[in-house]
């Protein structure tokens, strides 16, 4: 048997070398993943929420990992409250996705929207955060849309800020100039931004998405999060954001909450990678809003909840349709483009075609 040269012992030491650094670099980045979204599934002692009589009350249906999964984003704004004193949301979304055909639709509710709380009677939609955590949260919602809605995810102001430091800010137009001054907070969170172009770090990307001093106010403002929320999704699926999410988790757990376990969130972060997000969509749309008030004050009203919710399954169903056809030789295609506004009509088009003659 020969013996094995100098060089091949060195060659194969080297490589020994290298895949055991590989492995113990990747077992760092895999205990480091695990321990940040664990985090995020913060303890009875230490959630927010701990106060709440209501928050163990409504439990959410299972999601198994096969059937379409609702996810609600909350926005909280906790500045000025009492300590343990639940706010309001500031802002309520929707990601929807269907695990099948991979697509995803993103819905923003507009958050005073005046609907039934459990328990609590006719309220703006965001009060059921305050009244009952979380979890009643997500019941109102799921009986004002008409789907179930198996987990939340709730992130601070300051945890916002946190998430878009963290993935290196988002290129992104903005599509007028931004002014906005309020002594309330100390200026703390004054607007001030220019149309065109812009590299948004967390606070200029807050003061983009809270913006809504202007002729359509809230309405405007929830279309601006949707999209400005699909920028960051993209960006979250590049390969630099999945190789930093380890130190991303660490800078944004202390202002996250979620009913999400470790085993979940794998599942959907897999899912998520994959995913195309369709419509992006306002409820309620605006063809079914009346103006009604509540102890004096105006709110949204919805003309027919039975309608709404057939508005968000035919919402998924288009979201759901085969890609259309590309342009093949000797024949036309068109290729289109489309998201869906606040009214339920499509926002972006663009359709060409294209004929290969023989």
């Amino acid at each position: 048997m020969k013996k094995m040269s100098k060089r091949a012992k060195w060659i194969t030491y080297s490589s020994i070398t290298i895949v055991a650094i590989v492995l113990i670099f990747a077992g760092i980045y895999t205990f480091r993943m695990y321990k940040g979204l664990d985090n995020m599934n913060k303890k009875p002692e230490d959630s927010i929420f701990k106060n709440n009589t209501q928050v163990e009350e409504v439990k959410p249906p299972e999601w198994t990992g096969t059937e379409r999964v609702n996810i609600l984003l909350l926005g909280g704004d906790s500045r000025g409250l009492a300590k343990n004193e639940v706010p309001r949301s500031d802002s309520l979304m929707i990601a929807s996705v269907d695990p099948v055909t991979k697509k995803g639709t993103l819905f923003s509710i507009l958050r005073d929207t005046y609907v039934n709380i459990p328990d609590h009677g006719k309220e703006r939609i965001n009060a059921a955060l305050a009244y009952g955590g979380p979890n009643l949260a997500m019941k109102t919602v799921s009986d004002v849309m008409g789907i179930p809605i198996q987990y939340y995810v709730y992130v601070d102001f300051k945890g916002f800020i946190a998430l878009i430091d963290a993935i290196g800010g988002i290129d992104f137009e903005v599509e007028k100039d931004m002014k906005y001054s309020s002594k309330a907070d100390k200026h703390e969170y004054d607007i001030n931004l220019k149309k065109g172009m812009q590299h948004l770090d967390g606070k200029s990307a807050l003061q983009y998405v809270r913006f809504r001093h202007d002729a359509m106010s809230d309405f405007t403002r929830t279309e601006r999060q949707r999209e400005f929320l699909k920028a960051v999704a993209a960006k979250m699926q590049t390969t630099w954001s999945i190789m930093k999410l380890p130190d991303i988790l660490e800078q944004v757990n202390p202002f996250i909450e979620t009913n999400l376990t470790v085993d979940d969130m794998w599942k959907l972060a897999a899912l998520g990678y994959d995913t195309k997000v369709g419509s992006s969509v306002q409820i309620p749309p605006m063809d079914m809003i009346s103006e009604e008030k509540a102890g004096g004050a105006a709110v949204i009203g919805v003309k027919n909840f039975d309608k709404l919710k057939e508005f968000v399954q035919e919402t998924f169903t288009k979201d759901n349709a085969p890609e259309p056809p590309t342009a093949t030789d000797g024949g036309t295609a068109t290729t289109t483009d489309t998201g869906t506004t606040s009214n339920g009509t499509t926002d972006k088009t663009d359709s060409k075609d294209s004929t290969t003659k023989k």
